[in-house]
């Protein structure tokens, strides 16, 4: 049993995702957490160009909204396709990488 294999998926459009692996760990990820790693080419930076991780700027400085996922869709067994309320929609979020940017205690010693 391979340590990206998900048993259970919780999704909050407003506050993150949750997920109980099938070896025993659970990872819990916030928004925020989830759009600063988005792992599209762009947002990394794999196009040659500079990484890019800022959200979209909104037209009133003091106004931020809230960020939020507007809608999240499987990409076949192995990842989770995320549109954010930014605007962004690239991200296609496999199931390896949710587990390398788990932020638990145990996988930040690794």
């Amino acid at each position: 049993m391979a340590s990206t294999d998900p048993e259970h998926i919780a999704i909050s459009k407003s506050k993150g995702i949750t997920i109980d692996w099938k070896d025993g760990h659970a990872s819990s990820y916030t928004l925020d957490y989830l759009r600063e790693n988005c792992p599209c080419a762009t947002c990394t930076g794999a196009h040659g160009t500079p990484p890019t991780t800022k959200h979209a700027a909104s037209p009133f400085p003091m106004f931020k909204p809230a960020l939020k996922m507007v809608d999240v869709e499987p990409v076949g067994n192995y990842a989770i396709r995320i549109v954010w309320s930014d605007g962004h929609s690239t991200g296609i979020y496999s199931f390896e990488h949710f587990r390398k940017i788990c932020t638990c205690p145990e996988c930040r010693k690794a």
